[in-house]
């Protein structure tokens, strides 16, 4: 039998503003009517013939509405909701959080005729209205519960109430009215929401005009897999603090809500909560189950060059290919040492890419991964900053989660793909073989500019680095110029002759009977429109030269007529070149000069040369 609109229905909402799951209501359809999309969320109007009310989809209704079970002019059994205040109107807003699709598209929009108090509508998709008189309002079963029955209980009531009852932890939850994550807004009142802890931050502190003051982030995820970032500062950071435990549980109440600021998000919802000292936080015993964990958004190492230097986090997952011993590195802020450890990964893509792990991801998971490098464990990152050294090069915040072989589909086939072929294949840097030809935002292509753009213009990398995209020729290498340094082999970093004999590594706190040599040095470079010095670093040099900067040592000390060191570095210049560089500004005998550097190298890709010569000739065409 067909179901019907609910008379009344949209009144029946009204007087239930926030039912409890205890509260009997009747069932009620509405009519979808102006089914719009804004952003990952769509808007519509709620209609049952008398009355409309404007009402949200979230986003977790995407797939209902794409796939067309919920259609516009549609029917929809309303099953659970949130009523919102508008607070510069007065109206209110329905915020749908489970429903269930009764019918497809009708032809028009549904209006009641009312004749008389005996008359009932029945709907059927894209068939003329049917009158049926035999259905009296007095049977639709509408049951109001007086308004002072439904209160929202907080935190604490909840967690009291459940030790106080022995009934079992499932059934009881179904009992609590506990709020969605995606229907609190800043203008609603008192709310109760069930979440898991799934990224804790540090305590830090920090100092402005009114003081000093500590703070710390907390993000939080509701069992439909909506997240908030939550923040308490001073007080209530240290009371929650220690009781805020990564993975477990908890109902929060009294809290306050606030329009997100985009540039310190890291979650997507459009706001972020403020705990204060007067909030509750109370575990939730025996309920893990129903919180998903922290969900991954993998992003492959060959597509991490859109990300560079962007706002935007990125999940990655790889095949630990090497781990380096941890090393302490002083912070120019403060002048305060921590720890840090690189490590590097690949993926299916064969690709490699380094991850520096800081502070306790240093000392904790970083030790874990060398104890067992030479068993190549899988690791899963989330939320890690993409940067430009080398390339392309990522690193970890106080908030990012390091999993360790996780259990999980992705990991499983990484790890049947690196057994069975990955482990013998080939592996080039993401960060030092950045294709031309991929057109990526990143790519060689991006910003492309002639050395006079730079030269030319002294202010560039003022405030901070500025990066192009050059195609030009080494025109000069000084021979007699300082080309390497001697450096540790675990580290990289610059190595004294230690006493007696071997070499002393500060950054490794270690003596060495050998070091090797790596390129650092300085070459002038040439195009249509001028020259300019560069300096290279050694994976960039030794794709200049194609050797290392040991061998090339080696060529430099050998005696005889033929000067194979001269020659050489005769073969490097008038080679042309794809170069990602920087420029910032340095002092040189307190003169502010600009510096470029070489981020990265390739060699020119003719056919995608071509092509962008023949966009830059459409472009000069068209403008004429």
């Amino acid at each position: 039998m067909a179901k019907s609109i609910t008379p009344d229905g949209i009144s029946t909402i009204l007087s239930n503003p926030s039912p409890d799951s205890s509260t009997e209501l009747p069932e009620i359809i509405v009519q979808v009517i102006d089914l719009t999309p804004i952003g990952n969320r769509y808007k519509f109007t709620a209609n049952d013939g008398k009355m409309k009310l404007k009402a949200m989809f979230p986003s977790s209704f995407s797939s209902e509405i794409n796939s067309g079970n919920i259609q516009n002019l549609g029917l929809i059994q309303v099953i659970d909701y949130t009523l919102n205040d508008i607070p510069s109107k007065q109206e209110k807003y329905l915020i749908v959080t489970k429903c269930e699709a009764v019918s497809p598209a009708l032809e028009v929009e549904f209006k009641t005729e009312v004749k008389s108090e005996e008359t009932g509508i029945l709907l059927k998709p894209k068939q003329v209205v049917e009158i049926q008189s035999e259905v009296k309002r007095e049977g639709t079963g509408i049951f109001l519960k007086p308004k002072q029955e439904i209160v929202a209980k907080s935190a604490a009531q909840i967690v009291n109430e459940q030790h106080g009852n022995m009934a079992p932890a499932a059934r009881m939850a179904m009992t609590r009215r506990v709020h969605p994550l995606v229907s609190l807004n800043p203008y609603q009142g008192n709310w109760t929401i069930k979440v898991r802890l799934t990224n804790k931050g540090t305590m830090r502190t920090y100092k402005n005009a009114r003081g000093e003051g500590c703070v710390f982030n907390v993000e939080l995820t509701d069992e439909d897999g909506t997240q908030i970032q939550a923040t308490m500062f001073n007080e209530a950071a240290r009371k929650f603090y220690e009781k805020f435990q990564l993975g477990k549980v908890y109902y929060i109440s009294k809290g306050a809500l606030k329009v997100a600021n985009k540039q310190f998000k890291t979650v997507q919802n459009d706001y972020e909560m403020t705990l204060n000292e007067n909030s509750e936080v109370e575990e939730a015993s025996n309920e893990e189950t129903f919180i998903p964990e922290a969900k991954f958004k993998f992003v492959e190492i060959e597509e991490l060059g859109p990300y560079v230097n962007g706002k935007e986090l990125v999940d990655v997952i790889g095949v630990v290919q090497s781990v380096s011993p941890t090393m302490s590195i002083r912070r120019k802020s403060n002048n305060d040492i921590v720890p840090k450890r690189d490590i590097t990964i690949a993926d299916k893509t064969k690709k490699t890419v380094v991850v520096s792990l800081w502070n306790d991801h240093a000392t904790n998971v970083g030790q874990e991964l060398l104890d067992n490098a030479d068993k190549f464990p899988i690791v899963a990152i989330k939320s890690l900053k993409v940067g430009d050294f080398q390339g392309v090069s990522l690193s970890t915040l106080s908030k990012s989660i390091v999993l360790v072989n996780p259990d999980t589909p992705e990991s499983k086939k990484l790890r049947s793909w690196y057994d069975s072929e990955g482990k013998g294949a080939s592996m080039a840097s993401i960060g030092s073989d950045i294709s031309p030809s991929k057109g990526g935002v990143r790519s060689m292509y991006y910003d492309r500019v002639s050395l006079s753009h730079v030269t030319s213009n002294p202010s560039l990398g003022e405030d901070k680095p500025s990066f192009f995209s050059i195609r030009a020729y080494i025109s000069f290498i000084k021979p007699d110029q300082t080309m390497w340094y001697r450096a540790c082999k675990t580290c990289n970093k610059k190595v004294t002759d230690a006493i007696g004999s071997g070499y002393w590594c500060e950054g490794c706190q270690k003596n060495d009977d050998e070091c090797s040599l790596r390129y650092i040095m300085v070459v002038k470079i040439s195009d249509a429109s001028g020259e300019a010095w560069l300096s290279l670093f050694n994976e960039q040099a030794e794709k200049m030269f194609g050797c290392s900067a040991d061998e090339l040592d080696k060529l430099k000390s050998q005696e005889g007529e033929e000067n194979l060191f001269q020659q050489k570095l005769k073969e490097a210049i008038w080679v042309p070149h794809l170069f990602r560089i920087s420029v910032a500004q340095h002092e040189y005998m307190n003169e502010k000069r600009q510096r470029i550097t070489a981020r990265a190298v390739v060699p020119v890709d003719f056919a995608a040369e071509s092509r962008l010569l023949l966009e830059e000739i459409s472009k000069m065409k068209t403008s004429q």
